[in-house]
């Protein structure tokens, strides 16, 4: 059976430090520590829905986190600049290593899905914005069963839909969160150590094989050992 890869979308192909220029123009030097924050907010509210059953979609975690961060480093947007950004969430651009190794691996054969706690219409807004879509079989998306990444519900949902056995079916992931609910799930999966400050969760759970770059993949022989 061939390999299918279940690619994660924000912080693994798309980068969420992409909305920095944007925010320059509206908050300047709180840029960096805007857009941190914004993001661990916005991961920190899906969390917190999934575990309450207390669903909503990510944009809406996304919204939430936005005015958290406002209030948080007292800065004032207007609904306007707030829109503004929100905007730019769905248009956010791909790492640089991204097309180069999706083009490989599916000249390689194998079956790619993008595999997300976005919305369907948000993840196809995103991909083809970046230039990606077309690499992929589908997007499967969370918002189908109203809940997050790392529920296990979420990963059976993935390989039901993909239709993939846990033992041929891999997630690639910058989000050590992700990585650890996908081997817990039964999968194999890839940890995407995109920056050399990463720390990988200590709980005695690990990725199957750890790369900093996406364009290692192609070159992985772990791969055959799946199929």
């Amino acid at each position: 059976m061939p390999v299918t890869l279940a690619f994660d979308v924000y912080g693994t192909l798309i980068n969420t430090q992409g909305i920095v220029s944007k925010l320059q123009e509206i908050v300047e030097n709180k840029a960096d520590e805007f857009s941190r924050i914004w993001r661990d907010k916005q991961l920190e509210y899906s969390f917190r829905r999934g575990l309450m059953q207390n669903y909503e979609n990510f944009s809406i975690c996304t919204s939430n986190a936005l005015d958290f961060t406002c209030s948080y480093l007292n800065v004032s947007l207007t609904n306007e600049q707030k829109s503004e950004l929100l905007r730019s969430y769905r248009t956010l651009p791909a790492f640089d290593d991204v097309a180069k190794a999706l083009g490989q691996l599916k000249s390689a054969g194998f079956r790619m899905y993008a595999f997300s706690n976005g919305s369907s219409d948000a993840i196809e807004e995103l991909l083809t914005a970046a230039g990606i879509r077309d690499y992929f079989l589908g997007i499967v998306s969370v918002d189908d069963i109203r809940t997050f990444k790392p529920d296990p519900a979420v990963y059976r949902y993935f390989l039901q839909k993909s239709g993939a056995l846990g033992h041929t079916a891999w997630l690639i992931s910058s989000n050590p969160f992700d990585v650890i609910g996908a081997v817990s799930a039964g999968m194999k999966s890839v940890w995407v150590r995109r920056s050399k400050d990463a720390v990988f969760d200590p709980w005695g759970i690990e990725p199957t094989v750890v790369v900093e770059s996406l364009n290692e993949l192609n070159k992985m022989c772990k791969w055959t050992e799946s199929s």
